[in-house]
This record gives C-alpha cells, structure tokens and sequence, in this order.
C-alpha cells in the first residue's frame, strides 16, 4: 500500500522511546526558537549529486593504513554516503545517510561494534551536525532512524552504538521486528512509504540474498538501494526463487518510476570486472559502486537462463547461485538433481 507514513505505521514497533520529559523539553526548545523555512524534497527531481572517483579501498598493509576508518562523501548538500574502509573490514559496506526536514536515516551500520575500535555514531553526529548548521537546525530536533538492508552483521553490528542516543529509534534484529520497524504486514510485495519530513523513502522487501532483506528508494536522488541483493561484486544468492521475484520487483518498479543509479552495499570487482579474492582488504582499481537500470536489466536477462547452482558473470556482477561456501576461482561442485 504505497504513499503510506512511516510515524502512523510505527507506533507500536521495536524502538527506544522517548520518555514524556524528553518530548516535553524539545517541544518547548522548538516552540522558543523560529523555525526554518523547510526545505522542498519535492520540486526539480531529481536532486542532483555526484559519486567521488574513488573511495577509501583499503591498503596493501594494514598496519601502515593512514585512512580515516569510514569516509563520509556528500553526494549533496542533503545526502551522504559512508564507506568503511577495507583496513578496518574487508567487508567495506556503504552506508547512505538522507536528510529530511524532520528526521535522518541511516542505512547499514557497518562492520564495527564498539566505539573504541571506530566511532560510527560520532562520525553520523558530525554528519548532522554538519548539516544542521548549514540549513539553521537544531541537532536536537532531528530524529534519527537506524535500519539496514537485511540481518547480516555487517549491516547492523554498530547497531549498538545508537542504543542510548537521544531521539533515537532503531530496527531490531529478528524478521519480525524488521518487518514491523517499517508497518508491513504483506511481507515482501507491499510497498510502504517513509517520510523524513517532506522527503519519502519507498521500502519494500527483496529477500534472496537472505529470507530478510529491503529495497530502498530515495524519491529526492532517485537513487534505488538494493543493498546485498545486487551489488558490484558476489551476490550471493541463498535462496534462487525469492531472489528472482525480487529481481522482478525491482524490474517493474523501474519500469514505472525514474532511477538514476541502483547502488548496492559493497564493491568486490574491479574496473575491468576482475574478482578480488574474498577477505582482501585492498582494491586499488575498483568498479564504481553506482550501477545502471540497464545494467539491473542485464543482469535479470541472465538471470532467466540460470538453471543450475553455479556463478555466473553478467558483466557487472557475479550471481552466485546458492554457492555461499565457493568463490569464483573454485569449481562448483553442486547440481540440481
């Protein structure tokens, strides 16, 4: 059911409340202060913005890696994407940040527990910080979404960093809180809307990659986030059936709505589409992690002739079909009966 709030679905899901006291002070801070004139999500989409030409990939020695532990890139002035550094995880998950007139969200947390070892929410508080100075905000006003794509741990692991965070709200770690973070309850087909304060966010599952798992589309950049789904590297795909559905729910959501780049949430080939050996921790000539629609189409054409568990390269991306424990240097050892 689209078009569909996030605050009127949400009310009775998995999150940290506020306590009475908390609201009664920031709606007295916002009462005093004159508020800003909102910022217009809505008029000359979509929202442009650039991708860096290169991202932090890591070091040939980790030891000697000068590198901040997550680079934070303004893809513009309401939207950053964060990119942990290979150094730190080889994983090297995305993590974009959008801005509404009312509150921020985060998706994908990163492979990082503790805040001693890299402090992501110091770096998400400067971020909006940033931000509110720039656009005459108070940091304390905004409220802050903490979700991920699906249930692996490099996507919510620095979940709990945010646990004590004021104005804070974040999804829990089993089916049903995640599904419930966002008010489905036709889990995977509806499609519910987000809204940040006049900028909406279309959520909607895509499991394959895991039985658990979104896709998200940013209605501002236009930019759709598959997450591990599909992504410029090894999409593992542990269950074919559900994954192919959503292959095709993405396919007739672009069919019918403007995307100017499907993002995933890693990079693991290069420039010239040569796999980086699981676990490396270096890429110095990786692809960009911005995909096209037509290459989203490519790779779901492919799909279509897949008939037994193997890897198969589209051209942009390996589809590992039920191969979790292989690579593409192996050889598959499994077949369909």
């Amino acid at each position: 059911m689209d078009r569909r709030t996030f605050l009127a679905r949400n009310a009775a899901v998995a999150a940290i409340p506020l306590s009475g006291a908390a609201l009664t002070g920031l709606s007295q801070a916002a009462s005093a202060a004159v508020r800003p004139a909102p910022i217009d999500f809505g008029s000359n989409l979509p929202a442009p913005g650039a991708f860096p030409k290169r991202w932090i990939c890591g070091s040939s020695s980790c030891m000697d890696n000068t590198d901040p532990p997550v680079q934070v890139h303004w893809y513009n002035p309401h939207t950053a994407i964060l990119r942990q550094n290979k150094a730190y995880s080889y994983e090297a998950p995305f993590a974009p940040l959008y801005f509404g007139n009312e509150r921020v969200l985060l998706l994908d947390e990163g492979f990082v527990q503790l805040r001693n070892d890299w402090d992501l929410r110091g770096v998400v508080d400067q971020c909006i910080e940033d931000w509110c100075r720039r656009n005459g905000r108070d940091p304390a006003s905004m409220e802050l979404l903490v979700a991920f794509s699906h249930l692996h741990a490099d996507h919510y692991a620095a979940t709990n960093q945010f646990a004590d965070r004021p104005r804070t709200r974040y999804m829990g770690l089993t089916h049903e809180e995640m599904v419930g973070f966002w008010g489905m309850t036709h889990y995977p087909e509806e499609r519910v809307t987000l809204d940040l304060g006049g900028r909406e966010i279309l959520i909607w599952g895509s499991p394959g990659h895991v039985v658990s798992e979104f896709a998200y589309y940013d209605r501002y950049t236009q930019i759709l986030y598959t997450g591990d789904m599909f992504y410029r590297g090894r999409c593992y795909i542990s269950f074919w059936e559900p994954w192919f559905d959503s292959m095709k729910r993405l396919i007739d959501f672009c069919d019918t709505h403007p995307v100017t780049h499907v993002m995933g949430c890693h990079v693991e080939i290069s420039k010239d589409g040569q796999d980086y050996p699981y676990g490396m921790t270096w890429q110095p000539d990786e692809a960009p992690v911005e995909m096209t629609v037509q290459q989203l189409r490519d790779a779901y054409a492919y799909a279509q002739t897949i008939t037994e568990p193997g890897i198969y390269f589209t051209g942009t991306v390996f589809l590992c079909n039920q191969t979790r424990g292989t690579t593409t240097i192996d050889r598959n050892p499994y077949r369909y009966d």
